[in-house]
């Protein structure tokens, strides 16, 4: 078990650095310039009857390898998406980041000035963030492929899955369940304070309960120290649930074990996850998370994505490859109307969304955005889909 832990904290912990960095240099969009005031008409005016130039920034030319293996996977999506616009036409314009976020602006500044019209990228949030400065100046939106809220705002829009989106979708169905006391157990690492956050908030707009939060040091002795904690915040509220920001590589499951040991019995406590316990495939072995819920994005359209690209290129896409056909597509439904402010930051915010990679998706008007998501539970080490994602958006977003 502790093997385990260990090697994937250490596959993954590239992973966590966009969210760490960005929490301590994120922008603000009230000092972007103009963006601050007219946002439904920020963005440059296009004409629909050309190729619309957009700029797509990918962590190409970076020391990891793993960098530049995403770079192409982020840019064969992007082009699959190109392939299936009808009626308009993308000039795509890929720049190399390097991972930097001081090559990310200035190769920002270098697209604006070859006349690109919106931006899609960068990865990491640092990037994103100085991109983003870079970008407001000329008034040209930003799709970064960070899932970092803070540096959403003005003209910055992320595409990555969010904590709120997900906390949202379960706590609600949770809640619709009769679930509705909660205890929150989060690391004290960013990654765990902006997941309890956003659980927090969620628990307050459903008209659940907070039972209680408690954190831990993230090492295997503040696991441990934790579990006893978790059982008394459970006992003492009587919670029937427990939201668990951990990771499969960063204390899942050892809280899996633990806590079930403990008394906190997933029979009568109900077991939240805010990260995927099907990736990789054997957390879903783990006994404590049987009959647990987490949320994952629409297995029909996530299938069918991958089917296509590794048809088009041999190989199965890099898990957040997807994020460069969502902004494609974006635009292209955005550009097919023929109307001049097609990428302004009130059309981009359109509150029926977009059809993506993996379901439907729309970006908020505070930079965020909302995924359709399902909610999957844990039987016989198997993922279930108890309830499916929306196919289309209910009312007019934000």
């Amino acid at each position: 078990m502790f093997a385990f832990l260990k090697t994937l904290r250490k596959a993954t912990r590239r992973a966590f650095l966009p969210v760490a960095m960005l929490a301590l240099a994120a922008c603000d969009p009230a000092a972007l310039g103009g963006l601050g005031g007219g946002l439904g008409n920020s963005g440059p005016k296009i004409d629909a009857s050309k190729p619309i130039p957009v700029a797509l920034l990918v962590p190409r030319g970076s020391a990891q390898a793993s960098d530049n293996l995403l770079a192409t996977n982020l840019e064969n999506a992007a082009r699959l998406a190109i392939r299936d616009l009808s009626g308009v036409q993308i000039d795509l314009r890929v720049y190399g980041t390097a991972g930097n976020a001081q090559t990310a602006a200035s190769q920002a500044a270098l697209a604006i000035n070859d006349g690109a019209n919106i931006i899609i990228g960068p990865l990491f949030a640092e990037a994103a963030n100085a991109v983003g400065v870079v970008a407001a100046e000329q008034g040209v939106n930003v799709l970064a492929f960070s899932n970092n809220t803070t540096i959403a705002g003005g003209n910055v829009f992320v595409l990555g899955a969010t904590f709120d989106n997900t906390a949202n979708r379960l706590v609600s169905h949770a809640a619709s369940q009769g679930r509705d006391k909660i205890v929150v157990v989060h690391a004290r690492d960013v990654a765990g304070q902006l997941g309890r956050n956003a659980i927090v908030q969620a628990i307050a707009r459903s008209g659940a309960t907070l039972a209680g939060t408690v954190d831990y040091p993230l090492s295997q002795e503040g696991l441990l120290a934790a579990v006893p904690n978790v059982k008394a915040a459970v006992d003492s509220a009587g919670a029937n649930g427990v939201f668990l920001t951990a990771s499969p590589a960063a204390g899942l499951p050892l809280l899996a074990q633990l806590l079930p040991e403990a008394g906190v019995s997933p029979s009568t406590t109900q077991y939240l996850g805010l990260t995927r316990w099907d990736i990789p495939a054997q957390t879903l072995q783990l006994p404590g998370l049987q009959g647990g819920l987490f949320a994952l994005p629409d297995p029909g359209a996530s299938s069918a994505f991958r089917s296509k690209y590794q048809a088009a290129y041999g190989s199965a896409p890099h898990p957040i490859a997807g994020l460069a056909f969502d902004g494609i597509a974006a635009v292209g439904a955005l550009v097919s109307r023929g109307k001049a402010n097609a990428l302004s930051h009130g059309s981009l915010t359109q509150g029926s969304g977009f059809q993506g990679a993996t379901g439907i998706f729309r970006l908020r008007a505070d930079g965020t955005n909302e995924r359709g998501l399902a909610v999957a539970t844990v039987r016989n080490n198997q993922v279930n889909i108890i309830s499916p994602a929306p196919r289309g958006f209910g009312g007019a977003g934000s």
